[in-house]
Order: C-alpha cells, then sequence, then structure tokens
C-alpha cells in the first residue's frame, strides 16, 4: 500500500484532488490511500504516510518538506500545475505512484 498525502495552504484544494484521486484509485482496483490536509498539518502524518504532494503554487517549499520529513523516509514533490488545474486526479495519481517508485 501506498500512503499518499496532498497539503495546499488550508487543505481545500487539494481536498477536490484526493477525492478524485480516490475515485482513479478505486476504478484501477489500486491499494493506496489519500489524504488531504493543510501544510501547518503534516507534520502530524511524517510516520503515516509515504508520499507528499504539495500543492503546485507551494513547489518552492519542496526542499523545506523534504528536510523535515527526511528521517521519515517520505518522498515530497510538487503536483503538476495542468493536471492539478483540471482536477485531474488519474495523471495525478500515476504521478505520485511512479514518483514512490522511481
Amino acid at each position: 500500500m501506498i500512503r499518499i498525502l496532498l497539503a495546499c495552504g488550508i487543505g481545500a484544494s487539494t481536498g477536490f484532488m484526493a477525492a478524485n484521486m480516490r475515485k482513479a484509485a478505486k476504478a484501477k482496483g489500486l491499494d493506496v490511500t489519500i489524504h488531504a490536509v493543510s501544510k501547518s498539518q503534516v507534520p502530524e502524518y511524517a510516520d503515516k504516510i509515504d508520499v507528499l504532494l504539495l500543492g503546485p503554487h507551494f513547489s518552492a517549499e519542496v526542499p523545506k518538506y523534504t528536510e523535515m520529513l527526511k528521517d521519515h523516509n517520505v518522498k515530497v514533490t510538487s503536483i503538476d500545475p495542468d493536471n492539478y488545474a483540471a482536477l485531474d486526479g488519474e495523471s495525478i495519481l500515476e504521478d505520485a505512484i511512479d514518483f514512490y517508485n522511481g
């Protein structure tokens, strides 16, 4: 199972994306968990996630979160802005799995 966490300013926009990603995962029969939170909540999930996806508007903070989560073996990246704007949960899910396996 891959545990994916999405984070943005307050978790609202990533909440919509997480729902779309869960639908895509269910349709494909994938064993993943997907949640969305505000950036301030990320430390609470450090031991409960494998991948952190930051909203594209927070891509400059990837190094900060990578450092914060390095002892927890969490992979950190930002979401592709075009897929994010389109609420393309399937593509973002595929990107997250590829990133995790990469």
